[in-house]
């Protein structure tokens, strides 16, 4: 769009460099955003142009919501983003719109649904009291990260998606290498291609599996001819990466309970009011840097009394509509017990996370066994010396010294 073209009521655009912040401190310049108007303009470090950005949550919930905005037409378009390497698979379900954004989704549903979630609860649990037996025996101190935070979400994600233990350390390494912008697109993609390999030999061997693991109902998806092996190896690949996002979740979840000793001692204390603490504590932390895929306008909307053009492309902030005053009152606050919390920490509409249910079963075995069974779990080092990625689309800590 040229400038002759945009609205003279059009905010400026703000240049939003996304810096490397400490902990759990909220993006200053996502703040002003918040302040300056429900509609912004913004540039992101990498990508061409500018985009809207909506922080209300009615607006976050519209857009996400509305089939007039598109994801398919991302695929195209250099949009201002944050990510270094944009390599967007074709047909990849994160670009895809309905009717076959719907189709792709529905043939991995029931692994996700409660019951799915359900039947890898006990093993689950079994992983996890293993990770932290191990912890205690070698003694303190510990980096909780590496002990239990890292290897957990890794061996859930593979039990729920059929990936046998022994491939768990190779799923583990192709899933950092995709993730960082540390090692070049060229790693990146490489890294990508070998996870699809893999899923496309594992998928191929379960077309004709009445099993319930990920793989299987993919495989049986294909030799029903609902979906191709492409768009199920894409859908494999995005949920393996996804489900350890739990790491990066789990590890600003126990920062913040243990510098706030007072959180933590509430939930010891009142283990029936856990799950809301725990809902509570997604939607408070700032599960990543700046926001994530942009849509594209595939029409003429106003929002807010802000003309948006077909072609414009917009984003929206998860973690602003989280904190939106209108519908989480004193939204700065961690209030334990905050209910209803309609928070869209795992987003809203057709791309709304599936593995959210999995992310809450996993965030309610880490809480109930670490505090339940290290009392004393404290942190090893100053608050201010936890080292925190740099460079991450997902925050998190690096490392999370601890001793009890």
């Amino acid at each position: 769009m040229s400038e002759e073209t945009i609205p003279r009521t059009a905010p400026p655009v703000r240049d939003w460099p996304v810096p490397d912040l400490p902990g759990t401190d909220f993006d200053p310049v996502l703040r002003e955003l918040m302040a300056e108007g429900p509609v912004t303009r913004i540039s992101l470090p990498n990508g061409e142009g500018w985009a809207w950005l909506v922080t209300r949550y009615d607006d976050v919930r519209m857009v996400t919501n509305d089939p007039r905005f598109g994801r398919e037409a991302v695929m195209d378009r250099p949009v201002t983003r944050l990510a270094p390497h944009f390599i967007p698979a074709r047909g990849a379900v994160g670009f895809l719109d309905p009717p076959d954004h719907t189709r792709l989704r529905r043939s991995v549903a029931a692994a996700f649904t409660a019951r799915g979630v359900e039947r890898v609860r006990d093993r689950a649990r079994g992983l996890l009291d293993e990770l932290i037996d191990a912890m205690l025996a070698q003694g303190p101190p510990a980096d909780l990260t590496e002990a239990v935070l890292s290897p957990f979400p890794i061996a859930v994600i593979c039990e729920l998606m059929g990936v046998p233990a022994a491939d768990r350390h190779s799923m583990h390494t192709w899933t950092q290498l995709i993730l960082s912008s540390s090692h070049g697109a060229d790693v990146s993609e490489r890294a990508k291609q070998e996870m699809g390999a893999y899923f496309a030999d594992l998928i191929g061997l379960r077309e004709n599996s009445s099993g319930e693991d990920v793989a299987s109902l993919l495989g049986a998806a294909v030799g029903r001819e609902e979906i191709t092996l492409q768009e199920a190896v894409g859908l494999a690949v995005l949920l393996q990466i996804g489900g350890e996002a739990v790491t990066n979740n789990s590890g600003q979840l126990f920062f913040t309970l243990l510098t706030r000793p007072d959180l933590a001692e509430r939930l010891r204390a009142e283990p029936d009011i856990r799950p809301l603490g725990i809902d509570e504590l997604l939607r408070w932390i700032p599960h990543r840097n700046a926001v994530g895929l942009s849509r594209i306008a595939l029409e003429d909307v106003e929002i807010r009394g802000v003309p948006i053009r077909a072609g414009d492309a917009i984003y929206v902030s998860y973690l602003a509509a989280n904190r939106d005053p209108e519908v989480f009152p004193d939204p700065e606050t961690i209030d334990l017990t905050r209910s209803p919390n309609p928070h869209v920490s795992f987003g809203f509409g057709p791309h709304y996370c599936p593995g959210g249910m999995l992310a809450r079963l996993e965030s309610e075995l880490l809480v109930d066994a670490l505090l339940d069974r290290v009392p004393g779990l404290r942190l090893a080092v100053d608050p201010a010396e936890v080292p925190f990625k740099k460079g991450a689309l997902i925050r998190g800590p690096e490392a999370l010294p601890v001793t009890w």
